[in-house]
């Protein structure tokens, strides 16, 4: 028969605990006497029959129960905020879309994607939370993300249950400030034998098509700086640190908000564009009217004939 002590109190001051390293800490941040958290803790081990945690220098760590329990509590604190905010906006008529964006992903497409959310008859409040690739698969498998967007798919036999959609398809331009521009525009792509280039790290999906690209037309620039994020790759081309791609379907935001212009085309580097949910099939409705508005070519076109 199992122990009915198991509480949400306990459990949140173990948490607390794990999380600060200490029941002096836990307690100082709940305003707290430490026998009280010292109690919540013993009762705890108590009802479940091991020990959560175990001094590790001046720390506790959680022991392998402990970590096991740390990881469903993440879980059960987590539904319990996303309960309460379901509740907050569905009584003032408003729909959540908790999204992840990739690093690498440029932040214009992204604000074209998520634009269409705004366009439906229910109010959408968005939270968008920008990191590594590998760090948002993670979130979303774990339900803190309704969605990543991103440049590249999964890989298939992964241990993670997520599903790619492919959004779009765009060609890429090379972009420079005017005075670099004026440099190596012309004779393009030969030109940029030795022009000073920007390009994203090689963990990008599109830095590999990238140098496939310079290896066919034979050419070998300088690379100045590697990036991982996409925004910050612009903020150095934008003060003419070196050329840049981005995508065809940008050029206009390129030159009206970084002040960068077309050197030239590159129509066979091409870069793509997914959304990574939970379910083969998307069911969330702020998604499926991203989907829709991607299919009807109202918020973002594919450059792909």
């Amino acid at each position: 028969m199992k122990n009915s002590g198991l509480n949400f109190r306990h459990l949140y001051f173990f948490w607390m605990v794990a999380k600060e390293g200490g029941v002096t800490r836990a307690a100082e941040r709940l305003g707290l006497a430490v026998q009280t958290i010292s109690m919540q803790l013993a009762s705890l081990e108590q009802s479940i029959g091991k020990q959560l945690l175990e001094p590790q220098g001046r720390r506790l760590v959680p022991t392998e129960a402990g970590k096991l329990a740390l990881s469903y509590c993440e879980q059960i604190f987590l539904l319990g905020d996303q309960l309460q905010d379901a509740l907050e906006e569905a009584e003032n008529d408003k729909m959540r879309l908790t999204v992840g964006i990739s690093d690498s992903l440029p932040k214009l497409i992204a604000f074209r994607l998520l634009q269409a959310t705004q366009q439906m008859d229910t109010r959408v409040h968005l939270v968008c939370m920008e990191d590594e690739f590998e760090n948002l698969l993670a979130d979303l498998a774990l339900g803190k993300l309704d969605v990543v967007l991103t440049d590249r798919t999964v890989r298939a036999g992964g241990s993670l249950k997520v599903f790619s959609h492919l959004l779009g398809e765009s060609d890429m331009k090379l972009f420079g400030v005017p005075k670099l521009a004026r440099k190596y525009r012309r004779d393009f792509p030969a030109s940029l034998d030795g022009a000073p280039l920007l390009v994203p790290t090689r963990n990008n999906a599109l830095r590999g098509r990238i140098d496939a690209w310079l290896v066919e037309h034979k050419v070998r620039p300088q690379i100045v700086a590697e990036f991982e994020d996409n925004a910050m790759l612009n903020t150095f081309g934008r003060n003419g640190l070196g050329l840049f791609f981005a995508p065809s379907a940008l050029a206009q935001d390129i030159e009206d908000q970084f002040g960068a212009v077309l050197v030239g085309d590159a129509p066979e580097l091409r870069e793509h564009f997914y959304a990574i949910s939970n379910a083969r099939k998307i069911t969330h409705p702020a998604i499926e009217a991203i989907l829709n508005a991607v299919h009807s070519g109202l918020f973002f076109v594919s450059s792909h004939d």
